[in-house]
């Protein structure tokens, strides 16, 4: 069991490596707001279109610039999902962990 918990760790790790290369987006508005994070949720980027500006007030562009980070998150939490399922079924003696 131990050994199957240090291979766990070791899997792990590699999947967050390789999450932190992968950027995931999310936006609204047709591209008015885009964000851009990683895999391990880390915002990379976030992209206004001046013409927002124009037309909406302060509390409009706040609004689109947490929807579209929650939409970065939320694919982020996607993606990581789909890595785990790829490991832990190869994982004897952990079974299902949730993922």
């Amino acid at each position: 069991m131990l050994g199957n918990l240090f291979e766990a760790k070791k899997k792990a790790e590699e999947i967050k490596n390789r999450l932190e290369t992968i950027s995931v987006t999310g936006e609204v508005d047709n591209g008015a707001v885009v964000v851009t994070c990683n895999g391990n949720r880390k915002v990379l980027d976030i992209k206004i279109n001046p013409s927002v500006f124009n037309v909406r007030d302060r509390e409009e562009v706040e609004e689109l610039i947490t929807v579209a980070v929650n939409r970065a998150l939320e694919q982020a939490d996607q993606l990581m999902a789909a890595e785990m399922k790829t490991i832990m079924p190869n994982i004897p003696g952990l079974g299902n962990l949730g993922f």
